[in-house]
């Protein structure tokens, strides 16, 4: 058997490809949209991709279950589980708890492990060739290392009211009944890793087994104690912001993330053709550049998407399809930079990019506004926006700041004082330049604090703590 894991660095988000050898015969499960890795993996195995799969209808990410099928000609199997709100909306064969997907030697068994949703599946995955019992769990977003996946996303992000409180119930059943009924030898392979926002607390090692997590996890006491109110309780505390494009995640993995098809070099601009498009409203400009080289300059109205480690969760805070309709063109050096841009952007479903352009010259430009900490408090504002995590915000801040997560302002617009003077700062700056570039795209008027609260503290200026 071949197992091999896909891992993304900039969601947290893991694949696996497991290949049976005798019959050089593939499954992916939860794959992303850009396929051209499992397709290489294929080939570079000799094999074929016969089904593709996934544990749940995510959150985080669009789903390239659709996607690699239609490239591939693989079969599709998603869960029949959940009840009637929590069904797939495309065609594909279902399955339920005990269902299998054979794949040569390879078992892939289906177990219903509901608490992060609740047609959520793990696959209990036997090498025939090897053992006639499970050896390992792929565990969708049920149990990470260290951590488990978050059951209110739900309430965060889709809309749901209290489904949390029934979530984090249905996760103590499923570890129990389910999860811990499993040899401790059984290795452990989770979808997401350090840095998700799908956990609270999750482990940077990419598997585990049932054994160590039964040992060491924060929640086994709880098991063996039978004390559920308590799981409850820990579970729920302290989760994460939730990003508010996870909404629309949810929405277009149900119904079925469109299919893009066969993607070739984006084109490359000059500004005169830029100009007209952009001047009208019928491109957004995307500058891909460092947060300082920004900030001596770049094209009037631009959106700030960096290029670099986080290109789509960056992307998902400036960019809603749903409320900008405009084409992106994006600045890079080379068709291969541009290439690898949009690549993280049709994981969130930011497909509609025309093309590239590598100069900015000949287009209209602005210089941000940025004020140095010493300036702040005279300086005319009417809302100082710390656009950092809660739990950071909560560790220390600047007096009189109102938080709100970078990922969540773009749906929060009428929050803000448009008529006024907004002042932004994160951590370092990064954030803090997204979030303005993307309001300022949207008429408000907003200046950045030089350094965010790093460069703050560093002046020996105090913050609090609530």
């Amino acid at each position: 058997m071949l197992l091999e894991r896909i891992y993304d660095e900039d969601l947290a988000q893991a694949s696996y490809f497991i290949g049976c050898q005798r019959e050089n015969t593939a499954v992916v499960v939860d794959p992303r949209r850009d396929i051209e890795v499992f397709q290489r993996l294929a080939d570079e195995h000799g094999m074929k991709i016969v089904a593709v799969t996934e544990t749940h209808i995510h959150a985080d990410f669009l789903s390239g279950t659709r996607e690699l099928a239609a490239a591939t000609g693989a079969t599709m199997y998603v869960s029949a589980e959940g009840g009637d709100d929590w069904q797939y909306r495309f065609d594909a064969e279902r399955l339920e708890d005990g269902s299998k997907i054979q794949i040569g030697n390879i078992t892939i068994e289906a177990v219903h492990t509901p608490g992060h949703t609740p047609e959520h599946l793990s696959f209990l995955v036997t090498d025939g060739a090897f053992a006639d019992t499970p050896g390992y769990m792929l565990t969708g977003d049920f149990v990470f290392v260290g951590d488990l996946g978050r059951p209110d996303l739900l309430d965060e992000a889709a809309g749901g009211v209290d489904t949390r409180f029934e979530g984090a119930q249905r996760m103590f059943r499923s570890l129990k009944e389910k999860f811990l009924t499993l040899p401790d030898h059984v290795q452990v392979y989770p979808a997401h890793g350090a840095g998700s926002a799908c956990g609270k607390a999750l482990g940077a090692i990419p598997s585990t087994t049932v054994g160590y997590e039964r040992t060491y996890a924060w929640w086994s006491k709880y098991i063996e104690n039978d004390d559920e109110a308590g799981f409850v309780d820990e579970l729920l505390f302290g989760q994460p912001d939730a990003p508010f494009y996870f909404g629309r995640m949810k929405n277009q993995n149900r119904q079925g993330a469109a299919v893009i098809g066969e993607r070739g070099d984006l084109p490359e601009y000059s500004a005169s053709q830029l100009l007209p498009q952009i001047e009208s409203g019928a491109l957004s400009f995307v500058d891909t550049r460092s947060v300082d080289e920004v900030h001596q300059g770049t094209v009037k109205h631009a959106l700030h998407i960096p290029s670099g480690g986080k290109i789509a969760s960056f992307g998902s805070w400036a960019v809603d399809p749903d409320r900008n309709p405009a084409p992106l063109v994006l600045l890079a050096p080379d068709a291969v930079a541009a290439r690898e841009i949009w690549d993280h952007l049709v994981r969130v479903g930011i497909d509609d990019v025309k093309g590239y352009t590598a100069s900015m010259e000949g287009l209209p430009q602005e210089t941000p506004e940025v004020i140095d900490p010493a300036e702040l408090e005279g300086f005319d504002r009417d809302l100082l926006l710390d656009v950092r995590a809660v739990s950071e915000f909560q560790g220390g801040h600047i007096a009189g700041a109102d938080q709100l997560h970078g990922g969540r302002v773009l749906w929060n617009l009428e929050r803000l004082p448009q008529d006024g003077t907004i002042v932004t700062y994160c951590q370092s700056g990064l954030r803090s330049s997204i979030v303005a570039n993307m309001l300022r795209n949207n008429g408000f008027h907003v200046a950045e604090l030089d350094g965010s609260i790093n460069n703050w503290m560093a002046q020996g200026r105090d913050v609090v703590s609530d």
